[in-house]
């Protein structure tokens, strides 16, 4: 695990897109995993910025969804395909063709996991795979608990995730359950890359990437992957010993 902290979120932001611009400078036909949420806006609006300037070429790459709530789509404004579409997709002067994103209202959930883990197999594996980190120390929807062994997976939800993802929402929606990529994925994975920003991550960093290595807390798996890179602003590694 290598641990990098930079002042601002979007110093950190900008650090992220260009692992992901390498990347793509290397294997233009990468395979790549981003996640929703508040700490990848950043990062996915240099890239935005970049492809639409000409400096990196996103056509050859295949996209992968990170996880979504079960039983929600692209329609749905909390949804991770929306957020993806919107802040991401959408924004790009070439729309993508490869992009392949949990279908969440599937008659067959379990069918669904295994599409997604046969898809990432023939493309030889995830190159990044980009994750936020939730305050109970998720990724993805690997809630506390989750075995380490998993490829895609149903997820019953935390209560700690339930409510804090309610903020996604413009009105109080019921959260029954998650699909998500396992944390197999992310050992597996080329680069296994973590970004967290804010004070109010502070915390659960440092019992993650200083704390014991337990299934309670899913992120500190990180600690025992020689393919995990943490970045991080200075807010979220104030609390790390030998932070500065």
């Amino acid at each position: 695990m290598k641990i990098a902290i930079y002042d601002t979120y979007d110093d950190m932001s900008k650090a992220a897109a260009e692992l992901v611009a390498q990347q793509l400078a290397e294997k233009p036909a990468s395979v790549l995993c981003f996640p929703s949420g508040d700490s990848p806006t950043g990062t996915l609006n240099y890239l935005v910025q970049w492809a639409n300037e000409g400096k990196i070429d996103l056509s050859q790459s295949f996209f992968i969804g990170l996880d979504e709530w079960v039983g929600m789509d692209e329609n749905d404004q909390g949804s991770c395909k929306y957020y993806l579409k919107t802040n991401f997709f959408d924004k790009l002067n070439n729309k993508l063709t490869n992009i392949t994103l949990f279908n969440a209202k599937a008659a067959d959930l379990e069918a669904e996991c295994e599409r997604i883990n046969k898809f990432i197999s023939s493309k030889g594996g995830l190159d990044i795979m980009m994750v936020g980190i939730g305050m109970n120390g998720h990724l993805g929807l690997n809630e506390p608990g989750t075995p380490v062994d998993l490829y895609a997976h149903l997820a019953d939800l935390d209560p700690v995730t339930i409510q804090v993802g309610q903020k996604y929402f413009n009105q109080e929606t019921k959260l029954t359950g998650g699909i998500t990529l396992g944390l197999r994925h992310l050992s597996e994975a080329a680069k296994a890359v973590l970004i967290a920003s804010g004070a109010k991550k502070a915390g659960i960093i440092h019992e993650s990437l200083q704390g014991t290595v337990s299934t309670d807390v899913p992120a500190s798996i990180l600690q025992k992957l020689s393919n995990a890179i943490v970045l991080l602003d200075k807010d979220a590694a104030s609390e790390l010993e030998h932070s500065s």
